[in-house]
């Protein structure tokens, strides 16, 4: 086995670090970039795009292409010139240029076979909200409930995505070019759940979890959007814990399983904005009851709760131990 760490170790280079990062970024965004394309094409060229050529979930995918290839592209230059704060001057570049494109796109107009003509992020809520043919029967209520604060659940994820796919191209590029491998577990558990989490977020833009439009939904889609929800947390926390790995538990594992706790929450909060303040039921009685006035059910609350504690689990089982904690040096 120390045979094959140090093979790894030898081959694993800054430079090659940096190509696959930009090789496996450029692959997954071919879609994404080639339909922004084409949405910009049809904004040209007719003022628009006409509602059954409109690729799904356009936004926020494009803009979260171009920023991840712009700071993937830029990561070198980055570590050479800002040095201890590359991390943090990457990730403000990334969510700069997503927040740039992203409104950029928002104001490209959509038109429906009812000579309707309104803003992509209106058809995104109806794309969240509901599947198309519902999302046809009931356009005019849907439209004039538009609320803009939507945008939180979209925001939030393609924040994290960013944040999270940046700092696991920094986390191994700096690996490599240090030579110093310590960070590679919680690196590699970063990685896993990014690349989950991902997968449940296309999955959500073609099936939008197999929601029928109704607030109470199936059993499947119950259990997709909670595990949805439960990697979203997760994800946010384990990013946490890569970079507090080493210190003292009570930073390293208790300060993540919070932020993976907020961060769901957060999540929360963007399906109440985007169904009008109550939230999808995930079944019927005591457990999945509304408490009180408030639109969380017990269930709810759990979710929320579960977030913190699988992250407690994962970076507990990550920890170096106390033995091998080493104690910061103020320089």
């Amino acid at each position: 086995m120390s045979g094959i760490n140090n093979f790894v170790k030898e081959k694993m280079t800054a430079k090659k670090v940096h190509q696959l990062s930009m090789g496996c970024i450029l692959l997954v965004s071919i879609y994404p970039v080639y339909m922004g394309i084409i949405m910009l094409w049809g904004h040209i060229r007719n003022g628009g795009v006409a509602a059954a050529d409109y690729p799904s979930y356009i936004i926020p995918y494009a803009p979260i292409a171009v920023a991840l290839i712009i700071c993937a592209a830029f990561l070198p230059l980055f570590y050479r010139n800002c040095k201890k704060l590359t991390l943090p001057a990457l990730t403000a570049l990334g969510a700069a240029v997503f927040l740039l494109a992203e409104i950029g796109f928002e104001r490209i107009a959509v038109f429906t076979d009812l000579s309707h003509k309104v803003n992509v992020e209106i058809w995104q809520l109806l794309s969240c909200i509901a599947t198309p043919q519902v999302k046809r029967s009931v356009w005019d209520s849907l439209s004039i409930r538009y609320n803009p604060l939507f945008k939180i659940h979209f925001y939030a994820i393609s924040l994290l995505i960013i944040t999270a796919v940046i700092g696991i191209i920094y986390g191994f590029y700096k690996m490599a070019d240090t030579q110093n491998f310590k960070k590679k577990k919680p690196l590699t558990a970063q990685l896993i759940c990014v690349i989950l989490f991902i997968g449940l977020c296309l999955l959500a833009c073609f099936t939008a979890f197999f929601r029928t439009g109704s607030i109470n939904i199936s059993p499947l889609s119950a259990v997709l959007m909670t595990i949805f929800f439960l990697t979203f947390g997760v994800t946010a926390g384990v990013y946490a814990g890569t970079w507090l790995y080493e210190k003292e538990k009570i930073f390293s594992i208790m300060v993540p399983s919070f932020t993976a706790m907020a961060v769901t929450l957060v999540m929360y909060i963007g399906e109440m904005a985007m169904m009008n303040w109550t939230l999808f039921r995930m079944g019927s009685g005591f457990l999945f009851d509304r408490i009180g006035r408030t639109p969380f059910s017990l269930f709810d609350i759990l979710t929320v709760l579960t977030s913190g504690i699988i992250t407690y689990f994962i970076l507990e089982f990550l920890h170096p131990g106390k033995n091998h904690i080493k104690k910061e040096i103020v320089r």
